[in-house]
């Protein structure tokens, strides 16, 4: 089920990991042979076949089917969806249909986020015709019966309400409510007690068949699978949805800047979040901008935030920034978390450091450095496991960045300049921030 928009950026891989791990990985990374398949049907997926092991994983999405579709006043209708499509389907209750997943060593899940709805399904050779099956039914005959409903819901509505005090949540609420005003991106995908009380069974099944269609479905598959029976699987299991998805158009955005917000909690630590304008994945300049992301909060222990915040004087365990980009919209934002009395120099430290970086740009032995990690730490985060790949698969065909993505990336970063960086620091960050505080009110 889909997490919360903004949450504290976690940190990333440990450099001396991805030193170990990046070079195995790379050249495995060189040898993926990525296979574009399409079945009789038209349903279109990228495959790498690997026999290393008797296993199959899959990944699929439903682009644009996210919880921007939600109705208004059923917010978190997608969000409880993806916790019901394995609690039931076809003439299986739920208690058998998860009996059979475990007999049969299957694992299959579902999550949505603002903008998609996607599927992980992972099965062995041996019983791949009983898992493709249950697969099939749990796209295509969901039950939605009255206990699993009842019980799902009542999962995330608790979680609602044990939240209500949290910080993470009452920053990232203000948040969202803050840079994407009146927008679909604004409201909890999570939904509310009283939102998710109002959708109903048939919402649910309205809300599958509406938004999951065979036009905005992309598929990626990894394992002991060859192109004829993938291309079989693929029309069991999709054919029968709609050609056609019927989705509710969603406006694009630009994240509002220059304001801010004070959310007043009696904590010891107030929870600072900024957010700034971002670049479009398919923008010619991305990596450029990724890079300029990378030096000022996205490198972790390497980075200027964390250096300037952590590191040199001690008022905070992490500081960073991230580059998010959703159908919609594009944003860099940043997050940290800091006593209450050091709140105010914290954000000044923040506002330093973005206009030093804007003026100044980066050093080259910053951008070597950020260059290093990027490329090496790619091979462990996306092509580290079957399933993983298969995700990255799904991401590429998302981001409609070309069948050639992987073996191309390292030199679309190689070719970065320190002029074209410093242009991105200096477009990106020149913009007076969005700052969102909860914490104390004389914070």
């Amino acid at each position: 089920m889909n997490a919360h928009l903004f949450p504290l950026r976690r940190a990333a891989a440990v450099f001396g990991l991805v030193a170990t791990l990046s070079l195995g990985l790379t050249s495995f990374a060189r040898a993926v042979d990525i296979k574009e398949v399409t079945s009789p049907g038209g349903i279109h997926a990228l495959l790498v076949e690997d026999y290393t092991n008797p296993l199959i994983a899959m990944r699929f999405a439903f682009k644009g089917a996210g919880s921007t579709q939600d109705a208004s006043g059923k917010e978190g209708t997608a969000n409880l969806l993806s916790g019901l499509l394995d609690e039931g389907a076809g003439d299986i209750g739920s208690a058998d249909f998860q009996s059979k997943l475990d007999e049969l060593g299957v694992s299959l899940s579902f999550d949505s986020s603002y903008d998609n709805f996607s599927g992980n399904f992972r099965t062995i050779v041996e019983n791949e015709d009983a898992a493709f099956d249950l697969l099939r039914l749990a796209v295509n005959e969901p039950r939605f019966d009255e206990e699993p409903v009842a019980r799902i819901r009542g999962q995330i509505a608790a979680g609602i309400v044990a939240n209500e005090q949290d910080p993470q949540t009452l920053a990232s609420k203000a948040f969202r409510n803050t840079v994407f005003p009146n927008h679909p991106y604004a409201r909890p995908a999570e939904g509310t007690v009283d939102t998710l009380n109002a959708v109903t069974a048939d919402d649910l099944r309205a809300f599958r068949s509406k938004t999951f269609g065979r036009d905005n479905l992309v598929v990626g598959v990894v394992g002991a699978i060859d192109e004829a029976t993938l291309k079989r699987r693929l029309d069991e299991i999709f054919l029968p949805l709609r050609e056609k998805a019927d989705l509710v158009a969603v406006p694009d955005t630009q994240p509002v800047t220059g304001k801010r917000d004070a959310v007043t909690l009696n904590l010891p630590q107030t929870q600072i979040q900024f957010a700034l304008p971002g670049v479009k994945r398919d923008a010619p300049e991305f990596f450029a901008a990724y890079l300029a992301n990378h030096i000022l909060g996205g490198g972790t222990f390497s980075s200027r935030l964390y250096q300037e915040i952590r590191e040199k004087r001690g008022l905070a365990y992490g500081a960073g920034s991230y580059l998010t980009n959703y159908d919609h919209a594009a944003m860099l934002a940043g997050a940290t978390a800091t006593r209450a009395d050091k709140a105010n120099e914290s954000i000044e430290i923040i506002r330093a450091e973005l206009k030093r970086l804007a003026e100044q740009g980066p050093t080259q032995a910053e951008l070597d450095t950020a260059k290093a990690f990027v490329k090496g730490s790619y091979a462990v985060q996306n092509l580290s496991s079957s399933l993983s790949i298969a995700s990255t698969l799904v991401g590429i065909q998302l981001d409609d960045l070309g069948i050639d993505y992987i073996e191309k990336r390292q030199g679309l970063i190689d070719a970065v300049t320190l002029d074209e960086v410093k242009a991105q620091a200096k477009r990106l960050l020149s913009v007076d921030p969005t700052i969102v505080t909860v914490g104390p009110a004389d914070a």
